[in-house]
């Protein structure tokens, strides 16, 4: 067998904001919650990818602090250049949006950049030969 990516575990500084971050801009759901060690741990997964890959967020972190040339990122495919723009106005209103929709030559695509409440980078893409819809895409 070989090994396969199930998780990403990150510590952050403020679980609640987090997981509301992820709920409200990713449609991602908590799946599981812990105390362990004495601090609530979730697990948070897109639906349908419960068992595949999830987030592990757990309190205690310090706050990333990212350059805005940084582009560090977890990457969320969008179905269209529509849902990233919904994405851009909803995180610009919120006050987290860290770049502004951009187009880049194929394989990168459109998208744009929002900062979680940890200062971590999120990406939303559309046109990248990864996601829904990528298998029909040549790779890069």
């Amino acid at each position: 067998m070989h090994p396969t990516l199930t998780h990403v575990a990150l510590h952050v500084p403020d679980l609640e904001a987090c997981v509301a971050f992820y709920e409200q801009f990713c449609a991602m759901r908590v799946i599981h919650q812990r105390v362990g060690k004495g601090s609530k741990i979730v697990w948070m997964a897109e639906p349908g990818k419960e068992h595949s890959f999830i987030f592990v967020i757990m309190p205690g972190g310090q706050d990333c602090q990212l350059a805005a040339d940084d582009y560090s990122h977890f990457g969320f495919a969008l179905a269209s250049r529509d849902e990233v723009d919904s994405i851009a106005v909803r995180a610009r209103t919120a006050g987290c949006l860290v770049w502004e929709p951009r187009d880049e030559p194929y394989p990168v695509g459109y998208y744009c950049g929002l900062r979680d409440p940890a200062g971590n980078y999120v990406e939303f893409s559309y046109g990248q030969p990864l996601g829904p819809g990528a298998e029909h895409m040549p790779l890069p």
